[in-house]
């Protein structure tokens, strides 16, 4: 057997994840996990000399399909701002061989957007009517593609400051949902939403769920940056919280890590 995995690059990533329904894929890894079938174990943090930035490691198992794997994540301190990449290598535990290298930024977005929606598909009431989306990036982007037929919207609300002076997102946006609504502030776009989808590279606090003037499913994915969190989180008191993984998530997330500390 060849030692040398397939490469995929962006490009054919993006080609692929079309072609496929990631969120019932999601639905299956999660049930997965929850019968032993697949392992996950915490993040591994690991910091860079000097304070350069530092790399997360992902690990997972899926006995069922014979495979494990690593998605390493740099963020990569810059003059001009933080990178961040990520690659998937996907292993044999037949053959102790590797079969994929893969660029995982593709991967990354579509697997956050896709863990969102299998959440709110859970979590939200079925006559939820408005969404509200804060971000407007790539993830953003993602999250409105899995999300927009999910319920039956009668409203879809999205904020970004960084959209009043490009042109080209908004009508990338508009060409996901044609319906959609750009609103000027953020306080336009959550008002009486059912569902708020946080969707920033923010380290900070994005929105304060107790300005809120009804109750609202609330999800966030926070960033690379260290302890990044998009609520305060001393709001969690407050709230029903929901994570990922129950084992693992409240030793890594943000906001969590900080309100079991500080709340």
């Amino acid at each position: 057997m060849p030692s040398t995995p397939h490469v995929i690059n962006q490009a054919q990533a993006r080609e692929l994840l079309a072609q496929v329904d990631v969120p019932q894929i999601l639905r299956k890894l999660f049930r997965d996990l929850a019968a032993g079938h697949a392992v996950q174990p915490a993040q591994q943090l690991v910091e860079f000399p000097q304070g350069a930035g530092d790399f997360i490691n992902y690990l997972g198992v899926l006995a069922q399909d014979g495979v494990y794997g690593v998605k390493t994540s740099p963020y990569i301190v810059r003059e001009q701002g933080p990178l961040v990449t990520a690659w998937t290598l996907l292993m044999s535990m037949q053959t102790g061989q590797p079969l994929l290298l893969c660029d995982a930024g593709e991967l990354t977005t579509a697997r956050t957007a896709a863990t969102t929606v299998v959440a709110v598909d859970a979590l939200a009431p079925m006559n939820a009517t408005h969404l509200a989306i804060i971000g407007s990036g790539k993830v953003a982007q993602a999250h409105l593609h899995y999300v927009k037929s999910l319920r039956n919207w009668e409203r879809i609300s999205l904020y970004s400051p960084s959209l009043s002076d490009d042109a080209q997102t908004v009508n990338l946006l508009k060409s996901i949902e044609p319906s959609l609504n750009i609103v000027d502030s953020r306080e336009a776009a959550i008002q009486d939403a059912d569902v708020i989808m946080l969707c920033t590279s923010s380290a900070g606090p994005v929105i304060d769920p107790s300005s809120l003037n009804k109750p609202a499913l609330i999800t966030s994915i926070s960033t690379n940056a260290p302890r990044a969190h998009e609520v305060p989180p001393q709001s969690l008191n407050d709230m029903q919280v929901f994570c990922d993984y129950r084992l693992t998530t409240p030793g890594s997330a943000g906001e969590m890590l900080i309100a079991g500390e500080q709340h």
